[in-house]
């Protein structure tokens, strides 16, 4: 299993045993993954680091809460349907979501390309919108809700360039855990997304066959956002880039500039 930025399942100095019970819960939850839909307890301790008598425990108590539906045949669990709501909930009540959403489909119909919304999770990039429009049919199908990795995306690097450098450092030996000989070539593409950011406000990746990205941070008061533009294509990517950098800078701020209209109102 890949090497993941998470908490300790072990007790927290100060922590009280619901807190204890709450977190673990959580992780069990996060345990889910497309492509695993039916965990057993086993396979729940494994990816938590948790007792198997302390996830057996919890997920009778999460099947009892409706956050989880056990399956004796199978002798495992699946993610309950009062989970897609919890979802549903968060983006229906989402601000930056509200205001970038159409601001994000214009420019995507406009200039027949995808446009993406994410926001960091741990080590990775969770999609919070993706509007597909790019000319070329792509292999590849982004929807709301899926995760990319941080180290390879220009999503995950746009964000790390806004970052600080402690997280950088515990972000950075996940990337290598799991990266292992790759790791020098990708720490150094890293480095230059970042300096890319900070310098010209946008960074480009191509870590998928003929898929070209650019990404940049969008700042708010809860969190920070990566927005990005990509296209399938077999265009280089300096043309890629040169193309596209204009309607991405230019929707980043045309996404900031509404959101503080609507903190001000």
């Amino acid at each position: 299993m890949p090497t993941r930025l998470k908490r300790t399942a072990e007790d927290k100095p100060g922590m009280s045993p619901a807190n204890r019970s709450l977190e673990r819960g959580v992780e069990i939850l996060r345990a889910f993954r497309p492509g695993s839909d039916l965990l057993g307890n086993g396979e729940l301790a494994e990816r938590t680091g948790l007792s198997r008598a302390t996830v057996s425990r919890l997920s009778q108590t999460l099947v009892g809460m409706g956050m989880l539906q056990q399956e004796p045949l199978r002798k495992g669990y699946r993610l309950a349907p009062a989970v897609l709501s919890l979802a549903h909930a968060m983006r229906s009540g989402s601000t930056i979501l509200q205001v970038a959403a159409p601001l994000m489909r214009a420019l995507a119909e406009s200039q027949r390309i995808n446009v993406g919304l994410a926001a960091p999770d741990r080590d990775e990039m969770v999609y919070l919108e993706s509007i597909r429009y790019s000319r070329r049919v792509a292999f590849r199908n982004v929807v709301s809700g899926q995760r990319v990795p941080m180290e390879l995306t220009s999503l995950g690097r746009a964000h790390l360039a806004t970052t600080s450098a402690a997280r950088r450092k515990a972000l950075y030996a996940v990337f290598k855990s799991r990266r292992g000989t790759q790791w020098p070539t990708l720490l150094a593409e890293i480095e230059r997304s970042i300096e890319c950011v900070r310098e010209s406000g946008y960074c480009a990746a191509s870590w998928q066959p003929e898929v070209v990205a650019l990404a940049s941070p969008i700042t708010t008061a809860q969190t920070c956002y990566s927005l990005n533009v990509s296209v399938s294509t077999v265009e280089n990517i300096e043309a890629v880039v040169a193309a596209l950098r204009g309607p991405l800078l230019e929707l980043r701020e045309s996404i900031s500039s509404a959101i503080s209209r609507r903190v001000d109102d």
